[in-house]
């Protein structure tokens, strides 16, 4: 049985060229090319039909290390907590209130692209901040 060796994280949104646009901005991620046999986004989304056009939004790590991230577009909206989350990791290795000021600089920069802080956790040592996305999704500035 082989390993895999790659994976994607796929997001079920209302917008997502908006949600995906918001997390490329998070985490320095790119949109992807568009899909072959069209120039842009734009001649591609305007060759589908209208009931399909923005149904969907990819965005990759530009240094190739980071997962590749998918936006669809689901009917139904956001009802209870994620499973899964992401977790923002800017605090890696800090610790004390030098760990808490990077987590809230983050933070802020996030709430400006429209992220809502939900609380501050912190303990002395240790700190986190769970946050939601533009559509309510949880995620952790870590």
């Amino acid at each position: 049985m082989s390993a895999v060796k790659q994976f994607r994280v796929t997001f079920d949104c209302a917008e997502p060229e908006r949600v995906g646009r918001f997390w490329c901005e998070v985490l320095g991620y790119v949109p992807t090319p568009p899909p072959k046999g069209s120039a842009t986004w734009e001649e591609y989304e305007s060759s589908r039909p209208a009931e399909e056009r923005g149904s969907w939004f990819a965005c990759l790590d530009p240094t190739g290390v980071g997962p590749r991230l998918y936006f669809q577009r689901v009917p139904e909206g956001k009802v209870v907590k994620n499973r899964v989350h992401l977790d923002v990791r800017v605090g890696t290795g800090l610790v004390g209130e030098e760990r808490l000021a990077a987590l809230r600089a983050e933070s802020e920069r996030l709430v400006a692209l429209g992220a809502v802080q939900v609380q501050v956790l912190y303990d002395g040592h240790d700190a986190c901040i769970p946050m939601q996305d533009i559509e309510g999704n949880e995620f952790c500035v870590d």
